[in-house]
C-alpha cells in the first residue's frame, strides 16, 4: 500500500538527490521561457527578506534577466526587487546583504507598517480585533499586495519563493507569501536550497541562519523550527523518502493534512475536495 509520505514526494516532485548546477539550469530556464512565451512579460519582482528562500529566487531571477538581455542584445527585461520591512526590520543587516549579492536590476523599498497599521484600525473601528496571528498574516498579506502593484505597473509577474520543505507543513500565509504567479522553487527541500546557494557562491551567512518568519509581535524572530515542532532536518529526511522519528514524522503529516486547502485553487462545486 502506498504511503502518505510517498505520496507526498511524488505530489511535491521531490527527488532525493540533486546536482545544484543542474537545479539552478532548470529554474533559469523556467523564468526564461515564461518571458518569452508570454510576451507583456518584461521581468519579475519578488520581496527580498533577507532569509535563504527570497535570496536563491532572486539570484536566479537575476541570472535569468540578465540572459534574457544578453540574447535580445537590449535592456527589456528587470528584475525589481522589493525590501517590504514592517517598520524597521531586526536583520536588516542581511537583507543588505542579500542585495548585494543578487546585484538586482531595480530595488525599491516600501514600509508596510502605514497600512497594515491603518487596516487593524479599520477593522478594529468595524468591532473586529485582530490577535498577534492574525495580524502576522496581514503583514504577508500587504507584502503580496504591493509587489502585484508594482508588477502591473512595470509589466512584471510575482515570483514566489515556496519550496517543499514549506509545501508540506502549509508553512506560509493563503494569498500572502503563497501567493504568485511563478514558484521557481517548487521540488526542492530547504537543504537542496543550501547546496544550490552554495554553488552561486552565496555568502554561508545568509543560508546558514536560522529560519524565521517573523510576522507575530508577540513572538519576535521565532524560529520556524520551534513553530513547526519539527526540524528541517527531519522534514528534508521525510521529503528524501527517508526514516525520521515518529514524532517528527507525525508533526509533518499533521501539517500536511491540515493545510491541504492551501495547496488547491479556490474550490468549486466540481471539486471532490469539499465534499
Amino acid at each position: 500500500m502506498k504511503t502518505l509520505q510517498a505520496e507526498i514526494i511524488k505530489e511535491l516532485k521531490m527527488k532525493p538527490v540533486i546536482d545544484p548546477h543542474e537545479e539552478i539550469r532548470k529554474s533559469v530556464d523556467f523564468m526564461k521561457e515564461y518571458a518569452k512565451k508570454n510576451t507583456f512579460v518584461r521581468g519579475f519582482v519578488l520581496g527580498i527578506s533577507g532569509g535563504q528562500d527570497s535570496t536563491l529566487v532572486g539570484k536566479l531571477a537575476q541570472i535569468a534577466v540578465d540572459e534574457l538581455n544578453g540574447e535580445s542584445g537590449e535592456e527589456r527585461y528587470q528584475f525589481i526587487a522589493i525590501r517590504l520591512p514592517y517598520g524597521k526590520q531586526f536583520d536588516e543587516e542581511d537583507c543588505q546583504d542579500a542585495l548585494d549579492f543578487i546585484q538586482p536590476s531595480t530595488i525599491l523599498t516600501v514600509n508596510i507598517k502605514d497600512a497594515v497599521d491603518a487596516s487593524v484600525r479599520s477593522l478594529k473601528e468595524a468591532g473586529i480585533t485582530l490577535s498577534d496571528y492574525v495580524k502576522g498574516n496581514e503583514k504577508a498579506r500587504e507584502r503580496m499586495k504591493v509587489q502585484y502593484a508594482v508588477a502591473a505597473m512595470k509589466s512584471c509577474v510575482v515570483l514566489g519563493s515556496d519550496h517543499a520543505a514549506e509545501a508540506v507543513t502549509g508553512f506560509y500565509t493563503k494569498f500572502g507569501d503563497g501567493g504568485a504567479d511563478l514558484m521557481p522553487i517548487f521540488r526542492l527541500n530547504k537543504r537542496q536550497g543550501r547546496q544550490l546557494l552554495a554553488a552561486l557562491d552565496c555568502p554561508s551567512h545568509l543560508y546558514e541562519k536560522v529560519p524565521t518568519a517573523d510576522l507575530e509581535e508577540e513572538k519576535p524572530a521565532q524560529p520556524d523550527e520551534e513553530a513547526l515542532g519539527a526540524t528541517y532536518e527531519h522534514i528534508d529526511d521525510y521529503l528524501e523518502g527517508k526514516e525520521i522519528p515518529e514524532e517528527a514524522k507525525k508533526a509533518i503529516e499533521n501539517h500536511y493534512l491540515r493545510s491541504q486547502h492551501k495547496r488547491h485553487m479556490p474550490i468549486t462545486i466540481f471539486d471532490d475536495f469539499w465534499k
